[in-house]
């Protein structure tokens, strides 16, 4: 059985056969990597409408800011729990290693959950924007959901074979990507914006307008993936050094960047403004102010841009998640057949199917219900998606706090225990918000959960607590019928199987 690399905590980045930069890697390397997986482009142009429509209005782009400082100090006991494990990169080695392995087959559980649902979530947008392309060029009016069917069986097609991006088709796509974005912003600082330029968005009656858990939702999900710096652990030059120093660069890199895009799309519409416009169409925000400020053909670069980050989004997840079912039928958490790889292609092939067939019965699913392809399928499924990631840090935060305190390993107060109390109180505290404000996300509004949509906003939530909750119970149940399985659990979900 050929060796295959996985990274389930990762969205963006990409498995691959064999290791071939061994000791290699500086901070740079790996924030490049990591960052252009995660698609900016798609949250810019996805997720930060969404955040104001829904969320806190005005006041959203502050919530990068917030989420960057919770983030960099989940960050810091991440980093010194890397130092110490064999094979660091999933949350669930560290929830397993610090809280005992129940719990980490519950933390890989809520994983695949999470995953599965950013997954679809872009899928569904992604079919809209293809099909608002092809209207807009004149061609025929196709069903959104026809077009992430399309998407669907390309990705599938794709990951069966094994054929993934390379770094430097991402990296190329990153480039573009950050490049349009702070064109735009030049240009909407240039001309001075609708209204003026203002620091209008930081100003506490707008931060707390609304419904900011909704915006902190999507303000969250912007940084899902950072963590992924960990697994390159073996090929970094200095790891000790090199990790955390990636790390820490990928938090604020991202949150400086995603703040600054997100206060130029406020200021290009005018504070008065911008909830109106988004109001319209939040799907085409971003190109309806790309067309304003950088003219037709900007607008048409962004656009190609956009549907390429959303698809190297969806390809990168659906090998995520095709590893991580691999990873975890070797475990005895799935069906041994998942953990299957293809002689030729050398890819868990199987795994693959079950995942394109999963993601094409949702998309189905969510077209017989009639559910809007961004306000809905997008927002709904990636609020899911952010916070089952916050409960996962979270448990992460408190797996390192558990595990220096057991061994010892690392007396240094402020890495093991004052920054993993504080960013575990902050993600405790985000995850209660997204939690609270999730009736309002899926439009039950009065909260009462007595209409449809309070059925929908019950369900979607309850998720995140019976999946893990299988995880755990697995793992008991595995422990009763084969201890050795059980004693190797952690070895067989962070190795190549």
């Amino acid at each position: 059985m050929s060796s295959i690399t996985k990274d389930p905590a990762s969205l963006g980045a990409v498995p691959a056969p064999q290791r071939t930069m061994r000791g290699s890697l500086g901070v740079t390397a790996i924030v490049f990597m990591v960052v252009a997986a995660a698609a900016p482009l798609t949250v810019v142009g996805g997720a930060a409408p969404l955040g104001m429509l829904l969320g806190n209005g005005v006041g959203f782009p502050s919530l990068y800011a917030a989420s960057a400082v919770i983030l960099l100090l989940f960050s810091v006991g991440l980093a010194a729990m890397t130092r110490h494990l064999p094979r660091p990169g999933a949350f669930f080695t560290f929830v397993g290693h610090g809280l005992g392995r129940p719990a980490g087959a519950g933390a890989a559980t809520l994983a695949l959950l999470t995953y599965t649902t950013i997954q679809v979530s872009v899928h569904g947008y992604i079919g809209y924007l293809l099909g608002v392309t092809v209207t807009g060029l004149g061609g025929p009016d196709i069903p959104w959901y026809v077009w992430s069917l399309v998407v669907v069986a390309l990705v599938g097609v794709l990951g069966y074979r094994h054929i993934d991006l390379s770094s430097k088709v991402l990296g190329v796509l990153l480039v573009g990507e950050v490049g349009i974005v702070l064109v735009l912003v030049a240009g909407i600082v240039f001309r001075g914006g609708a209204d003026g330029l203002s620091l209008a968005p930081f100003e506490p009656t707008h931060v707390m307008s609304g419904s900011p858990g909704v915006g902190l939702m999507f303000a969250i999900a912007a940084f899902i993936g950072f963590e992924a710096t960990a697994i390159f652990r073996d090929e970094a030059k200095d790891p000790e050094r090199t990790i955390p120093r990636a790390t820490y660069t990928a938090v604020i890199g991202i949150g400086v960047f995603y703040t600054l895009a997100s206060w130029g799309l406020v200021m290009a519409w005018g504070p008065d403004g911008v909830l109106a416009e988004a109001a319209k169409d939040p799907g085409a925000l971003i190109l309806t102010t790309a067309a304003r400020y950088i003219g037709t053909a900007g607008e048409a670069v962004m656009n190609v841009l956009l549907l390429t980050s959303m698809f190297a989004c969806v390809l990168s997840f659906h090998n995520v998640i095709t590893r991580y079912q691999h990873s975890m039928a070797n475990a005895s958490l799935l069906p041994g057949r998942l953990g299957t790889v293809h002689r030729k292609h050398e890819s868990p092939h199987t795994s693959s199917v079950v995942q394109t067939v999963t993601a094409a019965v949702l998309m189905v699913l969510f077209a017989v219900l009639g559910l809007d392809p961004v306000l809905q399928v997008f927002s709904w499924f990636a609020g899911v998606a952010t916070l089952g990631v916050a409960l996962l840090m979270a448990a992460t935060s408190l797996a390192v706090i558990v595990y220096f305190h057991r061994n010892r390993a690392d007396r240094r107060i402020w890495n093991t225990v004052i920054a993993p109390v504080l960013g575990f109180v902050g993600l405790v505290a985000s995850a209660v918000l997204i939690w609270a404000n999730f009736p309002t996300l899926v439009g039950d509004v009065d909260g009462s959960g007595a209409s449809v949509f309070g059925v929908v906003s019950t369900v979607l939530t309850g998720l995140v607590v019976v999946v893990p909750a299988v995880g755990v119970l697995q793992a008991v149940v595995l422990r009763r019928r084969d201890r050795r399985r059980y004693d190797q659990m952690l070895d067989r979900l962070a190795s190549d199987g």
